[in-house]
């Protein structure tokens, strides 16, 4: 049986080979899905860790309260006229929340820094107070966080994050030391670890935290500024509803007045994201399924054609004693190896691609998906095979012995 079995193998690759460049054109449409179906799933690999790092950085239990929605349909000049946070709005908030644990302001603007000769463009300046440590997930690896006092005194100190260090410092050690950001100097006292990129659309890394009091004295008070508010994970939706509340109240809005500010989570961007990946992944599916379809079709195509040309073959085969099966098995193992290798080809190929992918993205090609790859390559081969080969398999002997 075996033996058989080995001997249609054979049959088979040698009529592979005979022509070339019918088998490859044959199986191009399978290559095409298995590379369409493998790259969607290294893609939504990546997506998905690069999702979950930031999702990590924004925290679940943590509202970031500001003039905009993170995403809506609201008129931009309507979100525009609304009046700006205050900073003593984080005292009220504490003093009055219940299930406020801290919070913090944040204002941000972007300069330039440079260290000697050493320089990096469009940093993130960040001016906070010491309470921002426990409204985000940002760990210190070297020095300390700014303190209540120089908060207090407006002290000219600043946190930088790690891809600023690297860039002014090399392997030089940044404690201590001067920079100069805008036209002011600021002494180092701390370098955040690298938290990566955001949606992995832009760095994490490229900031520098100084105190809210320097960042207004220095900076003014423009630029975008919101509140991190931390609040008890188990009551999120009173959570909400209370900042909410005292929110509305600082304000004196009237009962029938609209909010004229946002409380953005986490949902958000967990609800974008997933009409993002589901949109990914359903286009993903119809190339696949398209592109698998139409290869099949084709080797199908193929196959009927290749059991006409071998007709003779097929009588003399019958002839010395060939059975219906072993007929069929021939064809069969024909039309799958054609898909398997079209599927391994595509699979080489979504693999060498997942390499460029990981460039922009943490992924790396599940070993599932491979394995899903070659299965989907094999049940096509099956699928189109089956009537050429049960044509061939059928074919009578005599006639086709007199087949000219």
């Amino acid at each position: 049986m075996f033996q058989l079995f080995f001997e249609n193998v054979r049959i088979a690759i040698n009529a592979i080979l005979s022509s070339k460049m019918r088998s490859f054109l044959t199986a191009l449409g399978i290559i095409i899905g298995v590379l369409a179906v493998t790259l969607m799933g290294t893609l939504i690999s990546g997506l998905d860790r690069s999702f979950d790092n930031s999702m990590s950085f924004l925290g679940k239990d943590v509202l970031y309260i500001s003039k905009f929605e993170w995403f809506g349909n609201q008129d931009f000049w309507e979100l525009r006229n609304r009046p700006d946070m205050k900073p003593e709005y984080v005292d009220q908030l504490k003093e009055q929340g219940k299930y406020v644990l801290a919070a913090s302001p944040e204002s941000f603007r972007g300069s330039d820094m440079s260290y000697g000769e050493n320089s990096i463009s469009d940093v993130q300046i960040m001016g906070t107070t010491p309470e921002y440590m426990q409204t985000s997930n940002t760990d210190i690896e070297f020095g300390r966080f700014i303190t209540e006092g120089e908060d207090r005194s407006g002290a000219r100190v600043t946190v930088i994050g790690s891809e600023v260090a690297n860039a002014l410092f090399d392997d030089a050690d940044p404690i201590d030391q001067y920079v100069k950001m805008g036209a002011y100097k600021f002494r180092v006292i701390g370098v955040v670890k690298k938290q990566g990129k955001f949606l992995g659309l832009f760095s994490m890394d490229n900031q520098a935290i100084i105190p809210l009091g320097t960042f207004q004295r220095l900076f003014s008070r423009r630029g975008f500024f919101r509140l991190s508010v931390k609040v008890d994970d188990t009551n999120m939706e009173e959570a909400e509803f209370e900042v909410r509340s005292i929110l509305r109240r600082i304000r004196g809005l009237r009962p029938e007045e609209p909010d004229n500010f946002a409380i953005n989570q986490q949902e958000a961007f967990e609800t974008q994201y997933k009409a993002i990946k589901l949109a990914i992944g359903g286009t993903g599916i119809f190339i696949t399924v398209l592109s698998l379809v139409v290869g099949g079709i084709g080797i199908m195509n193929i196959m009927f054609v290749s059991v006409k040309e071998r007709t003779r073959e097929i009588g003399i085969r019958k002839a010395i004693g060939a059975t219906r099966n072993v007929i069929l098995s021939q064809f069969l193992i024909e039309a799958v190896l054609i898909c398997l290798i079209g599927g391994l080809i595509g699979l080489g190929l979504a693999y060498g691609l997942s390499f460029v992918i990981s460039k922009f993205l943490p992924s790396t090609m599940p070993v599932s998906l491979a394995i899903l790859a070659v299965i989907l390559s094999l049940v096509v081969g099956v699928v189109s095979g089956l009537v050429p080969s049960y044509r061939a398999a059928k074919l009578d002997p005599i006639e086709a012995l007199s087949y000219d």
